[in-house]
């Protein structure tokens, strides 16, 4: 089991930035494809950007430009650093990590962009 837990999210006016933490329990970090999705009111969950364990990454279009997604395998994190922040990117931010068939998901964090 692989524990996941966010941190950095909060208020911030639009145009500000924000980066958000996900630090992961256990040995095998390394091998995980890591992801950070967001859920607004109303709305399905949706992927925010990917890195796999070569460091590929993906985003949405959404927030290509703005958004980076990096990891640091020595440390077990992965972070999301997210500049030009505009209120359509207010949500529920959640940590993924996927190996194999196994899932796994963090509690979120919430951030909130204020206009």
């Amino acid at each position: 089991q692989v524990q996941l837990v966010e941190s950095g999210g909060g208020l911030v006016q639009a145009g500000g930035s924000l980066r958000l933490s996900c630090v992961a329990s256990g040995s095998f970090f390394r091998f995980y494809v890591m992801g950070w999705y967001r859920q607004a009111p109303g709305k399905q969950r949706e992927l925010v950007a990917s890195i796999t364990r070569g460091g590929t990454t993906n985003y949405a279009d959404s927030v290509k430009g703005r958004f980076t997604i990096s990891r640091d395998n020595a440390k077990n994190t992965v972070y999301l650093q997210m500049n030009s922040l505009k209120s359509e990117d207010t949500g529920v931010y959640y940590c993924n990590a996927g190996f194999s068939s196994a899932d796994y998901w963090g509690q979120g964090t919430q951030v909130t962009v204020s206009s």
